[in-house]
């Protein structure tokens, strides 16, 4: 069984770049699930950093095709530093969001870990939408459907150059999961950088198994697996408890086998968990469901498996 690093949680309670209340409650809804405690459970070293502070989210329509940019860059900006800082400690952060568009700053974060230390770096972005709207095609203006155009230099320079390199990430890198919303702009613009989609589609034709083997091909020793879980990923049948629920999702078991072979992997290094939002939830009950997938990223298996 692979060991790892200390375990660092980092809250985020914002719900900036969503159209949603709520995402901001999502960091002490995990805690009160017992993401800390299950880690230790299984031999892992956790320390609870907290939560990161951040502008209130004023609730504004959008200006230039973006709602509350300096906002969501000041957010990130404190992401990153956070996020960057336990990186070169040599622990493994865990942030607990609020919504996606704080993946800009924590995925910033670990490529410019990645880059400084000679690591190749593979993401897997478990998502019903592939959040690759810009400012002229997006329906709403909200950035939580942005932060992968972002990451890939397609956005404000203000989020696109957070880490200094532009851009943050080559989409060769990135591995989406699960997707099963995009508004047409998006088609185009993921077809013409050719991000690599697993969607709902391919899952059902071909299985969750073989889109992981596939998800994680090439990734060796020298890879860092960095995780980003956005809740919504899940069916609503099971995850109520996100503001932007898409039908049709990954069930339990195949949320379960996801995980288990990123674990498998041994090679995760950092992870997001995004979009929570306790408003919508059943007395926690999708907290408690992201508890448990958690930790089978973390080794967690219905069997005794070498």
């Amino acid at each position: 069984m692979r060991t790892f690093p200390p375990v660092v949680l980092i809250g985020a309670p914002t719900d900036i770049g969503a159209g949603h209340r709520g995402a901001s409650m999502g960091p002490e809804a995990l805690r009160v699930a017992g993401l800390a405690e299950a880690l230790a459970a299984r031999g892992l070293q956790v320390s609870d950093r907290g939560n990161l502070s951040g502008p209130v989210n004023p609730w504004l329509p959008p200006r230039d095709g973006y709602r509350h940019l300096d906002a969501v860059v000041a957010w990130n900006r404190a992401v990153l530093d956070a996020v960057g800082t336990e990186l070169d400690a040599g622990r493994l952060p865990i942030l607990l969001g609020g919504d996606h568009c704080l993946a800009i700053g924590s995925i910033t974060a670990v490529a410019r870990h990645c880059r400084a230390r000679g690591k190749r770096l593979r993401v897997l972005w478990l998502d019903a939408h592939a959040d690759f709207n810009t400012s002229t095609i997006t329906p709403s203006g909200n950035l939580h459907g942005m932060p992968v155009a972002c990451l890939c230099g397609n956005g404000p320079q203000a989020l696109t150059g957070l880490g200094g390199s532009v851009p943050t990430l080559d989409p060769a890198m990135i591995r989406q999961i699960g997707i099963r919303s995009v508004d047409p702009g998006e088609k185009r613009l993921v077809h013409d950088v050719g991000l690599d989609i697993y969607d709902m589609r391919t899952i059902d034709e071909i299985g969750m198994k073989r889109v992981l083997e596939r998800a994680l091909a090439g990734v060796a020793a020298d890879t860092h697996l960095h995780v980003s879980f956005d809740v919504d990923f899940l069916d609503p049948e099971i995850a109520p408890g996100v503001g932007t629920t898409v039908p049709g999702g990954p069930n339990y078991r195949e949320a379960q086998l996801c995980m288990e072979m990123i674990a498998d992997s041994g090679r995760l290094g950092s992870l997001d968990i995004m979009e929570l939002n306790p408003a919508f939830d059943t007395r926690n009950r999708t907290a408690q469901l992201a508890v448990d997938l958690v930790e089978s990223l973390f080794g967690k298996s219905t069997l005794m498996r070498d």
